[in-house]
């Protein structure tokens, strides 16, 4: 099967699976999936991003300090497990910056998409006005060869 066959071959499924979504929870999709941004949930979410950003920041300094002076006090004390600790709190460290990072991307990126999707929408509106607009160029071919010449339809939007 070549790359082309099995490329459109996902396609097709895809919006198979697509025209069979719900566009609401109680309801069904009967002309086609749609998407559908509320954008006060979209909202909520990132609100709970950032919520949870401040509150991964402050809870994961809770033993922070202790485990620093326990490291130092049982390497001083020659324990090789101070190293251990030490190395175990800066791994620690890490992945909850990850963890961080992460909230943080997803408040940022949600308040693209509402920003992003708001300028779609105002460009799908556009473009659908000029296409009302363009309705009214379509002229029709001269029925002979007469002396009235042929005025062709625009390609595109005109502005």
């Amino acid at each position: 099967m070549s790359f082309d066959q099995e490329w459109s071959g996902l396609k097709a499924e895809a919006l198979m699976r697509l025209d069979s979504v719900p566009m609401d929870p109680g309801g069904t999709a009967s002309g086609g999936a749609d998407l559908i941004l509320r954008y006060d949930d979209m909202g909520k979410i990132g609100h709970a991003a950032f919520l949870l950003h401040q509150h991964v920041l402050s809870a994961a300094k809770h033993a922070q300090s202790q485990t620093e002076a326990a490291a130092k006090s049982l390497g001083n004390d020659g324990f090789s497990i101070g190293a251990a600790l030490a190395k175990a709190e800066e791994g620690w460290r890490g992945q909850v910056q990850v963890l961080v990072d992460a909230c943080a991307q997803i408040s940022n990126h949600l308040d693209y998409s509402v920003t992003s999707s708001q300028q779609d929408d105002r460009f799908i509106a556009a473009q659908t006005q000029v296409s009302k607009i363009s309705e009214y160029l379509d002229v029709p071919p001269p029925v002979s060869d007469s002396a009235v010449p042929h005025i062709p339809k625009a390609d595109g939007p005109i502005m």
